[in-house]
């Protein structure tokens, strides 16, 4: 004789609904933290590209270089001499230093008051002090120094009759141009550009026959 099949009574209707809510609630906060996990790594990779910008700027436009100074030339402007050959005490010479300097930042480059001296076989015979001024970003700025030779201090060297007589004068320039870059009224760098030069001026032709320049800079 065939058993009847036993029925199971359903689970009722307030104990499915809430298995249901349950699952959506799982499901949306599934969602939630996916979004949350979009949203931080977006973030994250906007503050690395942000943070290689940074660091790119640092090292190409932001980066602070040295200013570099150049003696372009030095001519004769006077140079009174007794038969072509001899200097006597109380004559007028005259020099003019065209120096340069160029400015390789994305920022101006304010200098103060420069300084160029100029030597003969280790005695000062010059100097002059030029104005303060400014060096525009990726620009050069020259000056044209007038530097008024003493002529005692030449005439008690022993070498001068025989430089006169070669007709080739050796002289050394000594220049200085203190200043600061400022970049972005942010990053400011106080630089003390300097330059020494052996210059061989051929006092006939009134130009330089030979120049060498070292420079450097202190901060």
């Amino acid at each position: 004789m065939v058993e009847p099949e036993q029925v199971r009574p359903l689970a009722p209707a307030a104990q499915r609904l809430s298995s249901d809510d349950d699952e959506v609630s799982t499901n949306l906060r599934s969602r939630r933290r996916r979004k949350h996990l979009k949203c931080c790594g977006c973030i994250a990779g906007a503050a690395l590209i942000l943070a290689a910008a940074a660091v790119v700027l640092a090292f190409t436009v932001f980066r602070i270089k040295d200013p570099i100074i150049n003696l372009n030339g030095v001519t004769i402007d006077q140079l009174d001499l007794v038969n072509g050959t001899t200097l006597v005490g109380g004559a007028n010479i005259s020099l003019t230093a065209d120096v340069s300097v160029k400015n390789p930042n994305f920022s101006s480059f304010r200098y103060r008051n420069t300084t160029t001296t100029i030597t003969y076989r280790g005695a000062v015979v010059g100097e002059v002090r030029g104005p303060p001024g400014k060096a525009k970003a990726r620009k050069t700025v020259r000056m044209n120094l007038t530097v008024e030779i003493m002529p005692d201090s030449l005439i008690h060297n022993p070498n001068l009759q025989t430089d006169i007589a070669s007709a080739i004068l050796p002289l050394n320039t000594y220049s200085r141009v203190p200043g600061r870059v400022k970049m972005l009224n942010m990053i400011r760098r106080h630089v003390v550009v300097k330059m020494n030069c052996t210059v061989a001026v051929n006092i006939t032709s009134i130009s330089i026959q030979e120049q060498e320049c070292k420079r450097h800079v202190d901060f």
